[in-house]
């Protein structure tokens, strides 16, 4: 109930910001001038959207495979998409080493799930599940669509912002002013799209449940999936740095992490039981400033606060 309170806030807050920028700019250098920013940032936004796929497929060296190749990972996705009510997605291996997840698409019916070589290798069947629970719960929820819709705010506010405060003329000292103006809210509204962005994660990992996960089991892999980051090469995180929000976690923060999970696995085993997690619903979990402000500027939640969320599902 409380995403859903959040992020009903969240819209009225952009759509509020919106309304503010509109009334502002028109006001100062005309309502034809900002819908001309507005025109280029939506026509970039939607060329965006219908060749991220190929571009995601080529960056992340995806190949599509059979269900004769892969018919255990078909089975997962197949068995996921007709809980979640939707056409099973395309089924695609990544060629990289970092152990993790993503889905892309235009669509709905577009979707497309891919878990990467490293993933294969780290996780058991049920944590697979639970992640790919994770993936599919995204295209459901038709994330794809709803962050690129989102992003086109601080898009076109930072095209207005780099504009106007280099704009030459005798109206010079209105339009710097609409820069500077432009460029608090581009930062502000930019703010807003990563914490919606976290929203949605909370929301997928909730969706993996729904579909008949255990939180204990996504928990096991979310943890997994840190330890296995911060082994990773330094070189093979620089790879991926662009498209990190696709993935089911931020590997770049997987050393910070460590430091925070290391008692979870109380009996030492290497995954998170249920009686661990019992453990953590029930106790209370501390950051510091600087965990609470690296989260701000992250697509990703805290880890530490994701695993302590899935206990509450439990």
């Amino acid at each position: 109930m409380w995403l859903h309170v959040r992020m009903f806030i969240l819209l009225g807050v952009m759509f509020a910001i919106v309304y503010a920028i509109i009334v502002v700019i028109a006001s100062f250098m005309g309502i034809g001038s900002f819908l001309l920013y507005g025109v280029i940032a939506i026509l970039l936004t939607f060329v965006q959207y219908w060749i991220s796929p190929r571009i995601v497929e080529w960056s992340m060296r995806v190949h599509y495979v059979s269900p004769e190749e892969e018919p255990e990972l078909h089975r997962m996705v197949e068995e996921l998409a007709n809980k979640a009510g939707i056409k099973k997605p395309r089924v695609a291996i990544s060629d990289i080493r970092i152990p993790n997840a993503f889905a892309f698409g235009r669509s709905i019916g577009d979707g497309r799930v891919c878990v990467t070589k490293g993933l294969l290798d780290l996780l058991d069947k049920n944590e697979l599940k639970a992640v790919l629970g994770h993936e599919i719960s995204h295209i459901r929820h038709r994330d794809m669509i709803f962050m690129t819709m989102l992003g086109v705010i601080p898009m076109i506010l930072w095209y207005l912002s780099w504009s106007s405060m280099y704009a030459r003329g005798s109206n010079r000292d209105n339009l710097a002013l609409v820069g500077l103006f432009a460029f608090i809210f581009y930062f502000i509204t930019n703010l807003l799209v990563l914490y919606a962005s976290r929203i949605r994660e909370y929301y997928a990992d909730r969706g993996s449940i729904e579909l008949g996960n255990r939180p204990h089991t996504l928990a096991s892999a979310l943890y997994k999936l840190v330890y296995g980051s911060a082994s990773v090469s330094d070189y093979d995180l620089k790879q991926v740095e662009g498209y990190k929000a696709f993935f089911v976690n931020d590997p770049s923060r997987a050393h910070k992490e460590l430091k925070e999970l290391k008692d979870l696995d109380v009996n030492m085993s290497g995954t998170i039981e249920n009686d661990e997690l019992e453990i953590l619903k029930k106790g209370k979990i501390k950051l510091g400033f600087t965990d609470r402000l690296m989260e701000i500027l992250s697509t990703h939640p805290n880890m530490l606060k994701r695993i302590k969320y899935l206990s509450s599902l439990s």
